[in-house]
């Protein structure tokens, strides 16, 4: 499998596309904005477009989430079930504040914690990891020892626990379960660099004293 970054504008969030070499299936990972490259990607790779999937709904992470509806007719919306109050409320997610013309939708799948999805021969989990808000998820490919975390965890940092559903004493339990996984495991964050959990072990100030 392999991973394709697009830092999306306006608000310097991380897209990735996610896709399979042989069978060309893909999914777009938290598409913030930027909906021209994503498509142009997705084009010039000749890929098979499956599903969006949403590790939260605030509004720099489903950005450009309309216009990819609207493009891709008969893909999978994906998000965590806890999730759903923030994806339909604009208040919750953040899209009114921001001024964004589409502000409220609807998944066509959503996924408890431990549920799977597949891209070609590629199994991906869901982990379910409360804290930035009450549905944040992440996205674990064991197979590519990578995990997808949106803004549940940041190289050196974590999320903001204060916006509508966050909660700081569900991001430590959610830190603590993210603390348990392979340490050489690639963090792939909703924003900045890439890290490992190792690293965020060591370093990071709200995760080297667990465990």
């Amino acid at each position: 499998m392999h991973c394709y970054m697009i830092e999306t504008l306006p608000f310097g969030e991380n897209c990735y596309i996610f896709y399979d070499d042989i069978s060309k299936e893909c999914a777009v990972i938290d598409p913030g904005g930027s909906y021209n490259k994503i498509v142009n990607f997705i084009n010039k790779k000749q890929l098979i477009m499956k599903a969006v999937i949403l590790t939260h709904s605030h509004a720099d992470h489903i950005g450009a989430l309309e216009e990819i509806i609207n493009f891709y007719k008969d893909i999978e919306i994906i998000a965590s079930r806890r999730e759903k109050k923030l994806l339909n409320n604009p208040n919750y997610n953040l899209t009114e504040k921001f001024n964004l013309e589409h502000n409220a939708f609807e998944a066509t799948k959503y996924v408890e914690d431990g549920d799977t999805y597949t891209i070609g021969d590629t199994v991906l989990e869901f982990i379910v990891t409360p804290g930035h808000t009450a549905g944040s998820m992440c996205i674990l490919s064991k197979k590519d020892n990578l995990i997808f975390v949106g803004d549940t965890l940041f190289a050196g940092s974590i999320g903001r626990t204060d916006l509508p559903t966050g909660s700081y004493e569900d991001m430590e339990k959610s830190l603590e379960r993210l603390a348990k996984l392979d340490k050489n495991l690639i963090v792939l964050s909703g924003h900045g660099d890439s890290t490992t959990i190792g690293k965020e072990l060591m370093y990071n100030p709200f995760m080297k004293n667990i465990g």
